[in-house]
């Protein structure tokens, strides 16, 4: 276990907000950014990475996109492909890091 900068995790500043309003409380990343059990901080909040698994695009649902922040897996999809500037290919990997508040 150790501490992570928030900023690698989380590279946008709406990424940061969404988390301490509790909107996003997961992010798939193309590689692994943090272990579970590991910390970071943003702004006096504490949170703790709960869940980092590697998992295939094609199984990721609706409640997936909304933990990140996406009213669903379409919107999720476009914002993705825009962003990253690809298509969206369902066999593809990224990893799960679902975090929690530190109580």
């Amino acid at each position: 276990m150790g501490t992570i900068d928030a900023d690698d995790l989380l590279p946008a500043e709406r990424l940061r907000e969404g988390a301490l309003e509790d909107e996003i409380t997961q992010i798939h990343r193309g590689d692994p950014h943090a272990a579970e059990g590991d910390t970071f901080e943003i702004r006096g909040t504490t949170f703790e990475i709960v869940e980092m698994t590697e998992r295939r695009l094609g199984d990721l649902t609706d409640e997936d996109a909304r933990a990140e922040g996406s009213p669903d897996l379409e919107a999720y999809k476009r914002r993705i492909e825009r962003t990253h500037d690809t298509e969206w290919d369902d066999e593809n990997t990224a990893f799960l890091h679902r975090f929690e508040p530190v109580e």
